[in-house]
């Protein structure tokens, strides 16, 4: 028998595809990368700014808005607020191919649980619900996780400790009993170093299969026949 009890996934670049930089939001939004010829100094203080706005964001400080209106203000006028909106609507893509099948097959496996853990933000974490009127989520796998938390609803993200123990204490699992998938190295480590069982995923190769393969390797999956 496992003794994994519950598998948390990260959210984008395990399930779900995204952009990896503003460049990359840029052009799924149709938008070009624009930039001055500033100083190394004064690009880094508004990357900075960007990445401020950006936390209290998922942290759930602030909200839709007030992000939009403030990244606008960190491009140092580049952006407006409505292109700075569209770049964040188009920075999610699509679910990773096969996915679904691996997280449907989990949800039947008897004897554990599922969640998700995701740094992410009020405006993202919609796209995963019925829409208005009952209409298809846009993304709508992570629905079928049970214990579900953001990092803008617990107020604090990875790769800090703070989250993970509220995670355990929301989804009474704790240590060595949570297997977690996760893209970024360092929310990886953090897993690690408070006990779970983690692994780092590639978001550039085959998620689905990546997943799979490690489920089996800690014996969630069994092979047909097998016990």
């Amino acid at each position: 028998m496992s003794e994994i009890k519950l598998v948390c996934f990260d959210w984008g670049g395990v399930i779900l595809r995204i952009c990896r930089n503003w460049q990359e939001g840029c052009a799924a939004a149709g938008l070009p990368a624009r930039r001055r010829d500033e100083s190394p100094e004064l690009q880094a203080a508004m990357a900075a700014a960007r990445a401020e706005v950006a936390r209290r964001y998922q942290t759930g400080e602030i909200e839709c808005a007030a992000f939009h209106s403030g990244v606008a203000a960190a491009t140092g006028g580049l952006y407006t607020p409505d292109e700075v909106r569209r770049i964040h609507d188009a920075w999610l893509i699509a679910e990773y191919p096969g996915v679904d099948r691996v997280v449907a097959r989990l949800v039947e496996t008897p004897g554990v649980q599922t969640g998700l853990l995701s740094n992410t933000n009020a405006g993202h974490w919609r796209r995963h619900l019925p829409g208005p009127e009952g209409s298809h989520a846009d993304f709508p796998t992570v629905a079928r996780l049970k214990h579900r938390h953001g990092s803008h609803l617990l107020g604090a993200a990875k790769p800090g400790e703070e989250i993970y123990r509220l995670f355990e204490r929301r989804s009474d699992f704790a240590g060595g009993e949570i297997l977690f998938f996760d893209d970024l190295q360092e929310n990886v480590e953090t897993a690690h170093r408070i006990g779970w069982r983690a692994e780092q995923i590639d978001p550039f190769g085959d998620t689905a299969a990546q997943i799979a393969g490690h489920l089996a390797r800690y014996g969630v999956f069994r092979e047909p026949g097998k016990r």
